[in-house]
């Protein structure tokens, strides 16, 4: 029998750039919100897929952040979205919505 643990894991990666500017474009979070906001919704991710990506989006110009005190430790870096962040967010729901339609069209199909 085949195993689909890995196709649900590659599913899971591919959305997940969406999901964290979704996240963010309801607020500036710092990587322990983001990573509690995903795992509420059951995509579970570790700070050793989250940081890399957040990284490669800021490098992109998609976010920024800034480095804010904490009552409980050490500073935490905060990320928002840029605008061109939020503009490519727009541009990544409209393909989004496109392909889940696309998908839903394909295996739901009756013949």
């Amino acid at each position: 029998m085949v195993n689909s643990e890995n196709t649900k894991a590659q599913m899971r990666k591919g959305v997940l750039e969406l999901c964290i500017l979704s996240i963010l474009s309801q607020g500036d979070a710092y990587p322990t919100e983001i990573i509690e906001k995903l795992k509420e919704t059951k995509l579970v991710v570790v700070e050793g897929t989250l940081y890399p990506l957040l990284t490669r989006l800021k490098n992109t110009g998609l976010l920024s952040y800034r480095w804010e005190e904490s009552t409980s430790g050490p500073p935490r870096k905060y990320y928002m979205l840029t605008e061109i962040g939020i503009t490519y967010l727009k541009e990544l729901h409209l393909s989004w919505f496109e392909l889940v339609d696309a998908v839903n069209k394909t295996i739901n199909k009756q013949d």
